[in-house]
Formats: structure tokens, C-alpha cells, sequence
């Protein structure tokens, strides 16, 4: 049986500050709106029904992706995951943000999603976030009274959990530079490509004279949030990427991850899977990192 929503209230406001004000007055009774694609999905079956909706869509200057060079890269809250993936800087200079956001089957969902809604929506399957983890992407939030930035891996708390208070809003990502000699991949396994990952890979590595400085790997859809597999990352540095040890950090990754069982895989088969995706996402980044 189809399900109306919930009558609501709709409120516009035209700067960050104002829309702070309102989501201040209306506590958890409100939620924000910028692409919808989830919160209305979720109204429509009725698992959250908010008094009112906060639509930042007609705040001006949230919609923009700003970076030269592999230099630093600012994402707007408004900016569409459509927009990251035909945009020619990150063509150029972030291809694994281009990667992730090419394999999102849905042109709808890009079209309309938001990267950063889609980060707040907290789902540990999210593809968008462990790209961000291994970018060390920090987060700009705006409050009330204040605002911070804060490092992505400091947002997530559990399950469609996020540090995020009732009156807060993520208004910017800021990317930092990418360093000389580095490469990432992003690998996902999935039971159709419209589907959630079932297991989802990003790594990033930075090679200098063959030997591996630096090694960032992000785990998703294998534990109650993204993950970083450190004790992974630790195998890898310092060492050259041959085929043992990047083997060696592919089974570390595959026992730092948690997964459950559920309709789409059982927890053994993502952790075997952790350590295939882990091994080629190494491999990839690596080829990257040298070309």
C-alpha cells in the first residue's frame, strides 16, 4: 500500500546563517534538504518524519568545485556528484574522485544527489566516503554560534550516525594537496551495478625511489562505519610495493574488517573479498603513483 507523506513545513532561507537560525527553533523536528535523494525516500516509507524541511537549495555560492593543478580542492555543500564527475579539474587531478563518481550507475541520483549530502547520510556502504578518508578530506561545519573543520574520519559514529548537532550544517570539503609520486584506486563489488557495495576499496600510495612513503587504505560496507585498515597501511610503509607485501597488507586489511552477514553477502565472503579488492586497489594506485 503506497504511503502519503507526512504533512510538513518547507522553509527556504537564503543564507547559511539564517538556515542555522531555523534548524536552531525546530531541534530534531527538522531536517536540511539539498538533493533529497535519500530524506525523501526515507519520509516516503515513513522511517523519519521531520515537522519541518530546511532547503539550503537557494543559499547562493554552496555549488562549486574549486582546485588547479593537484593542489588543494574545495567541494560546496550544493555541488551534485553529476558536477565531481564531468568536472575537467578532477578529470585532471583527482581521478580516483572521478572513478568513484563515474561508477554510480544512476545519472538521476548524480543528477540530483550532493556529495555532501550523501556523506551525512552515514551509511557505511557509502562509495563517496572511503575516497575521501584516503584524500584526507576535512569536513566544514557551521553551527549557531561558530564553526570548525574537521578531519572526515572524526564525522562518523555509528551506523547512520554523524558528530552532526540538529542546528549544524557541512557547508564545504576541503581536499589538501596531492603529494608527488602518488596514486589512488577505488574498487567496489556489488550484486548489480545499481546496487549498494557489498564491499567497497579505496587506497591511495606515495613512492619515492621505488620504496612506499605513505599508504592510505579505507574500507566500507565491512563494519558499522568506514574504516582506515592502519595496521595494513603500517605493512606497506617503507617497504617496496612487490607482490608479497602488498599480499601481506591485503590479509591485515581483511582482518581489521567486521562485516556482518546480511541479503547481500555473508561476513566471510567480504572479508575474502576485502583482500582481493585490497591487493588490486594497491597494485592500481601503485601503477598510478609511477606513471
Amino acid at each position: 500500500m503506497h504511503q502519503t507523506l507526512r504533512p510538513f513545513e518547507l522553509l527556504e532561507p537564503e543564507t547559511v546563517e539564517e538556515a542555522v537560525q531555523i534548524l536552531s527553533s525546530y531541534g530534531n523536528k527538522a531536517k536540511v534538504l539539498a538533493g533529497g535523494i535519500d530524506l525523501v525516500s526515507r519520509m516516503r516509507r515513513w522511517q523519519i518524519k521531520p515537522e519541518c524541511l530546511v532547503s539550503i537549495q537557494k543559499i547562493p555560492g554552496l555549488d562549486y568545485i574549486e582546485g588547479n593543478g593537484g593542489g588543494r580542492l574545495s567541494i560546496g555543500a550544493l555541488t551534485t556528484l553529476r558536477s565531481v564527475e564531468l568536472s575537467p579539474i578532477i578529470q585532471k587531478d583527482w581521478m580516483i574522485l572521478y572513478e568513484v563518481a563515474h561508477q554510480i550507475a544512476s545519472i538521476q541520483v548524480k543528477t540530483m544527489g550532493t556529495v555532501v549530502g550523501n556523506l551525512c547520510v552515514a551509511t557505511p556502504a557509502s562509495d563517496i566516503v572511503p575516497v575521501l578518508f584516503v584524500l584526507g578530506a576535512e569536513l566544514k561545519i557551521v553551527g549557531p554560534t561558530s564553526e570548525k573543520t574537521i578531519p572526515i574520519e572524526n564525522f562518523y559514529i555509528g551506523v547512520d550516525q554523524t558528530i552532526l548537532e540538529p542546528n549544524q550544517v557541512v557547508t564545504e570539503i576541503v581536499i589538501p594537496g596531492i603529494p608527488a609520486g602518488a596514486g589512488g584506486a577505488f574498487l567496489k563489488l556489488e550484486k548489480t551495478k545499481a546496487d549498494i557495495a557489498k564491499v567497497n576499496v579505496a587506497a591511495t600510495v606515495t613512492v619515492t625511489n621505488g620504496t612506499c612513503k605513505e599508504a592510505k587504505i579505507a574500507l566500507g560496507a565491512v563494519a558499522p562505519c568506514v574504516i582506515r585498515a592502519t595496521r595494513a597501511e603500517g605493512i606497506l610503509k617503507g617497504e617496496k610495493l612487490d607482490e608479497k607485501t602488498t599480499a601481506r597488507a591485503a590479509e591485515a586489511a581483511a582482518d581489521e574488517a567486521t562485516p556482518i552477514t546480511d541479503l547481500r553477502s555473508t561476513a566471510e565472503y567480504r572479508k575474502e573479498m576485502v583482500a582481493v579488492l585490497v591487493r588490486r586497489a594497491i597494485e592500481k594506485a601503485s601503477e598510478r603513483a609511477k606513471a
